[in-house]
C-alpha cells in the first residue's frame, strides 16, 4: 500500500518506512542479545515493524524510483539490472561474511554494525535523497477534487486503474507478463531455495566449507545476468529474447542438478544458471513500459507482492514435495522445477504472437492528454 500510495505522497516515504521498521527489528536484536531479555520480545518487534513495511514495500519504491527517473526503456532495462545485481551479490557477501564477523566478534557487533549502517542510510534517504514525484503527474486520475482529500481513494484507484485505464491489448500484455513474471518466480525460487539441503544430503554430503564456496560462486550468477542484459540491450537483442534465453538457463541448470551426483559436478551446474536473472528486470521494465507514469508504483506494489507471496508458497510447496520424494530420487524437485518453466515458456510465446514489438516500440499520445512529457511511456504493441 505505501508502495501504491507513492504514486501522489512521494517515493521516498516507500523507501524511509521500511527502514525504520528494519531499524527497530535489528534494535530488539540487539537488546536481546546485549540484555539477555526474553525471546518473545523479537515477536512483538517483528509485529511492529511489519507496520512499517518490509523488503518488498522497499524494493518496490526503488523500482518505482527508477522508473520516475529513466527517460528511455534502454535506461530503464539496465538500471533495474543494476539494482537486481547489488541486491544478489550485496547479499551474498553479507551473508558469507556474518559467519566471519560472528566467530570474531560474537553476537552483539553484527547486530550494531547493522544498526548504524541503515542509521547512515536513513540519514541519507531523508536529507540528500531527492523526491521524484513532487506533484501529481499529469496524467493521474483525480477523485472528489484535490488528492489531498482522498488519499486512500486514489490509491486504490490506482491499482485498480492499472488494469482498466488501457486498452484491451495493453491489458492482455500486462496480465501475461505478469503471469510470466509470477510463474517463473515460483520455479525458480522454488528450485533454489532446496539448493542447500540437496548439497547436504546423500550423495554429495557437502561439509560447511564447501557450502560456503558454492553459495559465493551463486553470488556471480547476479553480475552476470546485469553483463548479460547490458551486452544484449546493448546489441539490440529483442527482450522477449533476452527472457527466453534466461528461462532456458534456468531450465538448464535445474536439470543438471537433478542427475549431479558428484562434487564437481555440482559447481559447474552454476554455469549454465549465470543467466537465470535476466528476466526478472527485463519483465519489470516492459510492464512499467505499459503503464502511465501515475500508476508505476500501483505496479510494482503488485509486483513486490506477487514476488513474496510466490518465494513463500513454492518453499512450502517445494519442502513438501521433497519430503515425500527425497527417499526414491531426491533430484525429482529440480525436474519438476525444470518442468513448472514450460509455463513461463508457454506465455512467452503467447506474448511474442500476440505482436510485442520491445526492440523498437512507437510513441503514441495518451487518450485523455494528447500532449505527454517526454519522460511519459511508450506503448508496446504495434
Amino acid at each position: 500500500m505505501l508502495v501504491a500510495y507513492s504514486d501522489r505522497g512521494g517515493r521516498k516515504i516507500a523507501i524511509i518506512m521500511p527502514l525504520f521498521g528494519t531499524l527497530i527489528y535489528t534494535l530488539a536484536f540487539l537488546a536481546v542479545s546485549y540484555f539477555e531479555l526474553n525471546i518473545y520480545l523479537l515477536i512483538g518487534s517483528s509485529l511492529l515493524s511489519s507496520l512499517f513495511g518490509g523488503l518488498g514495500t522497499f524494493l518496490g519504491g526503488c523500482f518505482a524510483y527508477i522508473a520516475d527517473l529513466c527517460k528511455d526503456d534502454r535506461q530503464k532495462t539496465l538500471r533495474m539490472a543494476g539494482l537486481d545485481m547489488m541486491i544478489g551479490l550485496l547479499s551474498g557477501v553479507a551473508s558469507i561474511a556474518t559467519g566471519y564477523f560472528l566467530r570474531a566478534a560474537g553476537f552483539n557487533w553484527p547486530f550494531l554494525t547493522s544498526a548504524l549502517c541503515q542509521c547512515v542510510i536513513i540519514l541519507y534517504a531523508i536529507f540528500i535523497l531527492e523526491e521524484t514525484v513532487n506533484k501529481v503527474p499529469t496524467d493521474a486520475i483525480i477523485l472528489d477534487g484535490t488528492p489531498q482529500r482522498s488519499a486512500t481513494k486514489q490509491m486504490l484507484y490506482g491499482v485498480y486503474q492499472m488494469f482498466t485505464g488501457a486498452s484491451r491489448r495493453c491489458k492482455t500484455v500486462l496480465l501475461l507478463l505478469i503471469l510470466i513474471f509470477t510463474s517463473f518466480s515460483f520455479a525458480y525460487v522454488g528450485g533454489i531455495s532446496l539448493m542447500t539441503l540437496y548439497e547436504l544430503n546423500e550423495p554429495l554430503c557437502w561439509t560447511e566449507i564447501l557450502i560456503g564456496y558454492g553459495s559465493a560462486l551463486s553470488t556471480t550468477v547476479f553480475l552476470i545476468s546485469f553483463v548479460g542484459v547490458s551486452v544484449f540491450t546493448y546489441c539490440g537483442v529483442p527482450q522477449l529474447l533476452i527472457i527466453l534465453m534466461g528461462i532456458l538457463s534456468v531450465i538448464c541448470g535445474m536439470l543438471l542438478v537433478a542427475f549431479a551426483k558428484t562434487t564437481l559436478i555440482m559447481f559447474l551446474v552454476r554455469v549454465p544458471m549465470l543467466l537465470s536473472i535476466m528476466p526478472f528486470p527485463v519483465l519489470r521494465s516492459m510492464m512499467s513500459k505499459i503503464i502511465s507514469k501515475s500508476e508505476q508504483g500501483a505496479l510494482f506494489a503488485g509486483l513486490s507482492f506477487l514476488e513474496s507471496l510466490t518465494s513463500n508458497v513454492s518453499g512450502a510447496i517445494f519442502n513438501s514435495v521433497y519430503a515425500s520424494t527425497v527417499s526414491w530420487f531426491p533430484g525429482f524437485i529440480f525436474l519438476l522445477s525444470a518442468g513448472l518453466c514450460a509455463i513461463p515458456l508457454s506465455l512467452l510465446g503467447v506474448v511474442s504472437l500476440i505482436g510485442v514489438d520491445v526492440a523498437k516500440e512507437d510513441k503514441v499520445p495518451a487518450e485523455q492528454d494528447p500532449v505527454e512529457d517526454e519522460n511519459d511511456n511508450s506503448s508496446l504493441l504495434r
